[in-house]
């Protein structure tokens, strides 16, 4: 509470000190000397893909994020209602890569005219636009797309671009290291050290930012590879950023610090470890399942080698792997505050995928829309069990946890035909004393798979506890109730079938949702295993066999 306390005190005393005219004086005048660039004596070119088709969009005025579109009515770049995601994907300007993609003069002259616009509107330092985020991404976007958009420009829109670039490249020096975390620090970081190698007798700026990342470095990144936050999706920002400013580095001729390849190595292990035989992501903590090729870019330029990790003790997961059969079960504690914000309330719940067919998999997020995102993060959303209906960690309208899960345990044992993972966490504890264990086997090549769910109270029962154990199938899985209600057929789109039984409880087969990819939900199913905890034990016991062996 005392360092939110100082965050606010610090962010408030940073609008008064930036957001004035004589502040915006001093961008425009650069009273601490230097010359006004002209060029660029290295450009850190991006080398990431972008899409033909967003880039047709562009030329039209009009943005897309997640398959969603967005026009700016008359250029104005500042709209309310906008959420979060939505802003940084316009003022970060990482679109110049779709115009990029789609090449020729029109895509060329709509990136300078969607340029000139945004610095039409942003003369000086706003609060918003200019965060710290924001504004790393935007300039470094701006340097690595330069060749693309500026390189055959006219005087004018140089001169204009480069005014505008060195003002935004001072305030990020004199607002840095500000009050930002996580990911939208190491954005912000990228921009300065994209400034410091790109602009003639700013060494200093590379300099603080190297600190700056080292330290982010200590703070963000696990000794196991794994983000902060334990989701895929931001590990895989994190290492890109790693990854561009090492290449910003080889192409300045700047020699690169040791403990950085050593952290891109750790980072690429992880990532890899979070694929599954599909080449995508699982969906844990915020994640969606990815694109492909931009998963491969980042793992290729990661220049990482090695096998596919069983276990990332420190971030909280563990992988069982037989034949051609994958489990992935999130086995961590919630990150402290403020990276818990996007964090699921999902201890134990796992996904199961057979070959490049997903089976069972958690509900999925949403890439902007900040009440989907809320609404995918209750545990109902996932594979694990649930007491009457509350969620295992405290989800507060500020979107972080109150009451959470801080203590689990975690044994597997592993053979050369059978796994065998048992972990426990205590979400439910301080509300009704409640431990939640979960055991779960794979053997025969991985085809048959058994599950046991118990719960045990350490404080004496006082009133019955409802209990709902869900397995939300993937779209692509379809679902039969057979044996009079007691068990269910799941037949994948190659014609495999599995056999879903269990033991203890009742069976219900419910409509629900999946935000995998795309900001569009899709219409799956979930089997439901509801049961009542009458004293101070309860077990639920399940299985899946594959059918036709």
């Amino acid at each position: 509470m005392k360092s939110n306390v100082l965050k606010h005190i610090r962010r408030k005393a940073s609008d008064l000190a930036f957001n004035n005219a004589l502040y915006n004086w001093t961008l425009h005048h650069n009273i601490l000397g230097g010359s006004q660039p002209q060029g660029f004596v290295t450009i850190p070119t991006d080398g990431w893909p972008g899409d033909m088709e967003k880039g047709r969009w562009l030329c039209e005025g009009t943005f897309t994020l997640g398959g969603e579109t967005f026009e700016i009515p008359n250029s104005h770049w500042y709209l309310e209602g906008l959420s979060q995601d939505w802003m940084a994907h316009i003022h970060g300007f990482s679109w110049l890569r779709d115009l990029r993609a789609l090449g020729g003069d029109q895509a060329r002259l709509a990136a300078r005219a969607l340029i000139e616009s945004w610095i039409d509107h942003h003369h000086g330092f706003d609060k918003v636009t200019w965060q710290n985020d924001f504004t790393g991404e935007r300039l470094s976007h701006w340097i690595g797309c330069y060749d693309f958009f500026g390189a055959s420009a006219g005087e004018e829109f140089q001169d204009l671009f480069f005014n505008s670039l060195s003002r935004q490249a001072r305030h990020l020096c004199r607002a840095l290291p500000g009050d930002s975390t996580g990911i939208a620090q190491l954005k912000a970081i990228k921009g300065l050290a994209y400034c410091g190698i790109a602009l003639e007798g700013r060494e200093s700026w590379l300099e603080v930012a190297l600190d700056l990342l080292q330290e982010e470095t200590r703070k963000q990144i696990l000794p196991d590879g794994g983000h902060i936050t334990r989701s895929p999706a931001q590990l895989t920002e994190a290492l890109q950023i790693f990854i561009d400013i090492r290449c910003a580095l080889k192409a300045a001729h700047y020699p690169v610090p040791g403990p950085m390849q050593h952290t891109i190595d750790r980072m690429a292990q992880a990532l890899r470890f979070f694929r599954y035989s599909d080449k995508k992501l699982c969906v844990f903590n915020g994640a969606q399942e990815g694109d492909i090729n931009f998963l491969e870019a980042v793992l290729s330029k990661s220049n990482a080698r090695g096998k596919t990790l069983t276990r990332l003790p420190q971030s909280g997961y563990e992988r069982l792997t037989l034949g051609r059969s994958v489990i992935m079960m999130d086995t961590g504690s919630p990150p402290a505050y403020p990276h818990e914000r996007h964090h699921h309330a999902a201890p134990l719940a796992f996904e199961f995928i057979y070959g490049k067919e997903r089976i069972f998999t958690s509900c999925g997020s949403h890439p902007f829309d900040p009440t989907w995102q809320d609404s995918l993060r209750a545990t109902a959303a996932h594979n694990t069990l649930s007491i009457d209906h509350r969620n295992a960690a405290e989800i507060r309208h500020d979107g972080h946890f109150g009451r959470k899960h801080r203590k689990m345990s975690v044994t597997r044992e592993d053979t050369h035909d059978a796994c065998l993972i048992e972990a426990t966490h205590d979400g439910y504890v301080s509300l009704n004393g409640i431990t939640h264990r979960r055991r779960i086997y794979m053997g025969e090549q991985g085809h048959d798979i058994r599950g046991e769910d118990t719960l045990s109270c350490s404080i004496g029962a006082v009133n019955p506890k409802e209990i709902a154990l869900r397995f939300h199938l993937h779209p692509r899985v379809l679902v039969s109730i057979i044996q009079d209600g007691t068990e269910a057929l799941l037949r994948l789109p190659g014609g495999a079938g599995w056999r879903f039984h269990f033991s203890g409880g009742a069976f219900a087969l419910e409509n629900s949702i999946y935000l995998g990819e795309g900001s569009r939900p899709r219409k799956t199913k979930q089997l439901v295993l509801y049961g009542t905890m009458e004293s101070d034990f309860a077990r639920i016991k399940w299985g899946l066999q594959r059918e036709g062996r």
